[in-house]
């Protein structure tokens, strides 16, 4: 059925071209497009078929695709596959989408783009819009990532991995080891090409007109209004979070992309489990375990009794071969009746829907953890790099909803460890399992009409038409 409402202010919508970073925005831009904004949506050739559910059900005049190649020319590259990407888009985008804000008969009167494409700053600048930074990680991770790339903290002992860096600034104090830093900050010298550019996107990005999360204020209250300090305290908006109903989770084959499986026979396989007795396991859409970790995380799944959804990554097209975790040779067979395997992309949302799954064994990034939340499930922590530490942080040490289960490669568990945990983890009596009900209702209650990202998602919108109506 199309949605039908009246052209409202015209903005431009710009993902991060990655799974993670363009799912949680084009939720948002369904909201966006409900609340009867006018959205263009900048996407690469290969994401272009995410926005299907978008179009077939919003007209033309409210919502438009703005399609720009991805191909990187070789004097833009870098070892790192994350920076390649981020100069190729500022190389190709900029100087296109200069034409295209000229050429436009009824351009954008803002851009919300996402915290990787900070040089849209300079951009919205240079064309006269204000750019809002969308951020689909929290704002307890952003703070920790505007204290470091800001502030640049003192490293005593580069060297000593275990040494602890302090966050004096942000509330609560938080404090890492040296190896749970952001691997850009330790890896590149000052100085570094790669180290200054990604520097001036989080300085642009804390310089932004305004900020939009993918959080809700009681999740993450202190962490937000820490960031309204740091930025402009009325131009900072929690909304989320911004998942799918149940009916679209279900009845959608490509949010995201398709599913490995169809989402209705993981769905069955789990209608016959009691409530609450299943575990789901999933690091991620680009996580690849290593040997170590595939071989103590199979060990457990097999030694437990606790009935499990295992989605498993394996090695990841075009990635450079290096120690890549495989499954054991007749693990399946054996956990048969027991263990569902999934071997690519999983319909999460609806499995951690699902009123068997108890719990969720997660590499804690931030869209599996609202997902999580959402759900209510106890959150087994197992986070193996960037924000996934501090979001791990967040679950165990201040909202008691979750395990900590391992971290990264230096804390692999071991496989009788693990098996006892995760069997501990669908225990109704666990006190994280009351806790995350709790912070399930928060959730919903937030996104509700009155919620506090609700209102914030109508501040937001009534901000924007202020933009239309003031040019």
């Amino acid at each position: 059925m199309t949605t039908s409402v009246a052209a409202g202010p015209h903005i431009l919508v710009y993902p991060f071209p990655t799974s993670g970073h363009i799912i949680p925005l084009l939720d948002l831009t369904q909201r966006l497009l409900s609340r009867g904004l006018t959205v263009t949506v900048l996407v690469t050739p290969d994401n272009r078929p995410l926005l299907d559910p978008l179009v077939s059900t919003h007209p033309a005049s409210c919502l438009q695709t703005l399609v720009l190649p991805a191909q990187v020319s070789a004097q833009y590259s870098s070892k790192n596959r994350l920076f390649t990407l981020m100069y190729g888009l500022r190389e190709l985008h900029y100087p296109a989408l200069l034409d295209w804000f000229k050429a436009h008969p009824s351009p954008p009167v803002a851009i919300l783009s996402d915290f990787f494409l900070g040089w849209t700053h300079q951009l919205a600048s240079e064309v006269g819009v204000p750019r809002v930074m969308f951020s689909p990680s929290g704002a307890f991770a952003l703070s920790v990532s505007f204290s470091l790339w800001v502030d640049m903290p003192n490293i005593d002992e580069p060297e000593n991995d275990d040494f602890q860096v302090s966050f004096t600034k942000i509330p609560n104090c938080p404090v890492y080891p040296w190896n749970q830093i952001s691997h850009i900050y330790r890896l590149y010298g000052q100085g570094h090409p790669d180290r200054e550019f990604y520097r001036s996107c989080m300085v642009a990005n804390k310089a932004s007109w305004g900020a939009v999360f993918n959080s809700f204020t009681e999740l993450e209250r202190v962490y937000l209004d820490h960031v309204k300090k740091e930025m402009d305290p009325n131009r900072v908006w929690a909304v989320g979070p911004v998942l799918p109903a149940d009916d679209d989770v279900v009845g959608s084959t490509s949010r995201g992309g398709p599913s490995s499986v169809p989402t209705n026979e993981v769905l069955t396989w789990l209608d016959s489990r009691p409530e609450h007795s299943v575990v789901y396991v999933c690091f991620g859409s680009r996580q690849v375990l290593t040997s170590k970790q595939m071989e103590a995380l199979a060990g457990a799944l097999e030694e437990t009794r606790v009935h499990f959804v295992w989605c498993v990554r394996l090695q990841i097209k075009g990635h450079v071969a290096g120690d890549h975790g495989v499954l054991p040779e007749g693990f399946e067979d054996r956990v048969a009746g027991r263990g569902y395997i999934l071997k690519g992309w999983a319909p999460q949302v609806a499995i951690l829907r699902h009123k068997a799954v108890g719990a969720f064994l997660t590499h804690c990034g931030w869209n599996s953890v609202l997902e999580g939340i959402s759900a209510g499930v106890v959150m087994l922590t197992w986070p193996q790099s960037a924000d996934q530490f501090t979001n791990a942080q967040l679950l165990v040490e201040q909202l008691k909803v979750g395990i900590r289960v391992g971290e990264g490669t230096q804390n692999i568990p071991k496989s009788t460890e693990l098996a006892s945990l995760l069997t501990e983890s669908v225990d109704e009596t666990r006190t994280e399992r009351i806790k995350a009900k709790d912070l399930s209702g928060a959730a919903l209650n937030a996104v509700a009409e009155g919620g506090s990202s609700d209102k914030d998602l109508d501040e937001f919108i009534k901000t924007i038409t202020d933009l239309k109506s003031s040019n």
